[in-house]
């Protein structure tokens, strides 16, 4: 099973969820719980635009994107 998770803002008691391109799945569980983090007072605006790019080229092209095990294993063969 995979999961998706996000830090969504609520406003006017509402939010959106964005669901990766190749979502296949008719049903859903859906569980909110409230986040203490508050990416406003924890990250500088650098890393803050730095994930903003990465976040942007993501909804573009969801589908180009690297498996995260397939990277390490990537990365491993080539430091040997």
């Amino acid at each position: 099973m995979d999961a998706i998770r996000q830090f969504i803002e609520v406003k006017d008691h509402s939010f959106q969820v964005y669901l990766p391109e190749g979502f296949t799945a008719r049903r859903v569980e859906v569980i909110i719980l409230p986040s203490d983090v508050d990416l406003d007072d924890e990250l500088p605006q650098w890393q803050k635009d730095i994930l903003d790019t990465r976040l942007n080229d993501y909804y573009k092209k969801p589908t180009d994107v690297m498996d995260f095990d397939k990277m390490i294993d990537d990365i491993e063969k080539r430091l040997l």
